[in-house]
């Protein structure tokens, strides 16, 4: 008798012979079409676990919705690609900028700031220094006032405070050590240390409807403003340029961005909100 794995013949101890012969056509016949049928379904059944382990891998690959931001997927794709370009946490350390600056201003005494950038960042602490000059030292700025001047100075010369350029994680521990909780995401200031959040600064913040170099600009004059005794201020009104003393990061509330605290030659500003 003829085996196959697929399928076995009768035991011929319960049943009756069968009446044609195994070398006979009737019965050859039979044994094709049982053998094409069993394959048949064998093929199906194959073919079904495929699409069913295909269909199984698609919702495994493809993230629940509420789970497209988290993976990365999307807008969080971009958000992605931002933080690559910075570090989350530093060395803790910061290399001061050399030289310094001349005095920047026509009247009053002289407010002198250093500059340091943490180590670990890939940034360049007298690029930094540059970009924090070119703020200060424009007539828009602080000095427009008419009431102070800047200058910046470098390594141990005396300094009434200094501008830090900072990590999201060690810029939270910087001012948490003054009782201001940032959660890693705003800069801050506190009394003779002026700490600008890395993410801010190289990536501004969602909807602010202007370029970095803008929102890079009011986040110096913020920052220092309140190093010169400025508070926070409200917009005035829909359409109107945001005082540089309103909290911006946080959104315009109506407002339009704006980085500088003298506008037109005369110091502009909003009510005071706290």
């Amino acid at each position: 008798m003829p085996s196959s794995p697929l399928w076995r013949g009768p035991d011929r101890r319960d049943h009756p012979p069968d009446p044609h012969p195994p070398g006979s056509r009737p019965a050859a016949r039979r044994r094709r079409r049982r053998l094409t049928v069993t394959l048949g379904i064998v093929l199906l059944l194959a073919a079904a676990s495929s699409v069913l382990l295909a269909r199984a891998g698609d919702r495994a690959a493809e993230p629940e919705p509420g789970a497209r931001s988290r993976l990365g997927y999307g807008a969080g794709a971009d958000e992605q690609d931002r933080t690559s370009r910075y570090p989350r946490v530093g060395a803790g350390s910061f290399a001061v900028a050399g030289d310094g600056s001349p005095v920047r201003g026509e009247e009053g005494p002289v407010t002198r700031y250093r500059v340091a950038v943490e180590q670990g960042t890939g940034q360049d602490p007298d690029a930094f220094a540059a970009d924090v000059d070119a703020v200060l030292a424009d007539p828009r700025s602080w000095i427009g006032s008419g009431g102070l001047r800047v200058q910046r100075v470098a390594g141990a010369v005396p300094a009434d405070f200094t501008i830090y350029l900072a990590t999201p994680l060690t810029s939270e521990a910087m001012c948490a050590e003054g009782g201001l909780s940032t959660e890693g995401y705003t800069s801050c200031r506190l009394p003779g240390r002026v700490i600008i959040n890395l993410a801010r600064w190289l990536e501004a913040v969602p909807d602010y409807g202007a370029p970095i170099e803008v929102y890079r600009a009011y986040v110096i004059n913020h920052e220092v403003g309140h190093e010169f005794g400025e508070g926070h201020e409200a917009c005035p009104a829909p359409g109107r340029p945001a005082p540089v003393m309103q909290q911006q990061t946080y959104g315009l509330d109506g407002c339009l961005p704006n980085p500088w605290p003298i506008l037109d030659g005369h110091h502009y500003s909003g009510d005071l909100v706290d």
